[in-house]
């Protein structure tokens, strides 16, 4: 993705996750990989429903800053995923509210916070597992998001995404839309098993099987 049309597709992206309840006041950050690899993010306690094209940080491969507002401090975590999952060039973290609400009612699985209910969430997020809680920023939940995209890539189930306990999603995938329509799908989700009291039955694996073999599902 080129440089201006990265710009204006983070701030459309900010402000449509904003106007839908997605994201609220200044939680949240996007970044995009750019083609030269260096990297756009959004700039710390910006809203993402106000995002400024020409005030996003710009960043360069080694992670200095050469532009724009001041980078948000999750920069080392999105650095890491793109080291990663190469494949990925954007980033998107929130603090969903049905998905933080579910990690203080109890994820399904540490491995899987919410079971495969739906289609759509078996072919268009996969897997999602919970990282545990440590402060917003923490280094060390960089390298924990790393361990976690080598192991799933290492079985042939790569990961699109993680939950940080009590603060909330990140998703990653090769443009913006793409990224948010991850979260958009894994937000709903949550939301619907917390609707069903978390008793709604998953897909049964012959069901699921049907999705690997229908429509290439990672699960």
């Amino acid at each position: 993705m080129q440089h201006q049309e990265a710009r204006e597709e983070i701030c459309r992206v900010g402000t449509s996750l904003y106007a839908r309840g997605y994201v609220h006041a200044s939680a949240g950050n996007i970044s995009v990989k750019l083609d030269d690899g260096s990297f756009l993010i959004t700039p710390t306690d910006a809203c993402l429903g106000n995002l400024v094209a020409g005030e996003l940080a710009h960043v360069n491969a080694e992670g200095v800053q050469v532009s724009g507002a001041r980078a948000s401090k999750t920069l080392v975590l999105h650095r890491s995923i793109y080291e990663a999952a190469p494949q990925a060039r954007c980033v998107i973290h929130t603090h969903a509210t049905h998905l933080v609400s579910l990690t203080l009612h109890g994820v399904w699985r540490n491995s899987d916070i919410v079971p495969p209910i739906t289609p759509y969430y078996v072919m268009k997020v996969g897997h999602i597992p919970l990282v545990a809680y440590q402060r917003p920023g923490a280094p060390s939940v960089a390298d924990e998001v790393a361990r976690l995209i080598h192991d799933s890539t290492a079985q042939a189930k790569p990961i699109r995404g993680v939950m940080l306990d009590r603060l909330g999603p990140v998703v990653w995938q090769q443009s913006p839309a793409e990224a948010s329509a991850v979260l958009e799908e894994l937000e709903e989700t949550a939301k619907l098993w917390l609707m069903s009291d978390r008793q709604t039955t998953a897909l049964s694996d012959t069901q699921i099987q049907q999705l690997r073999e229908t429509f290439g599902a990672l699960w």
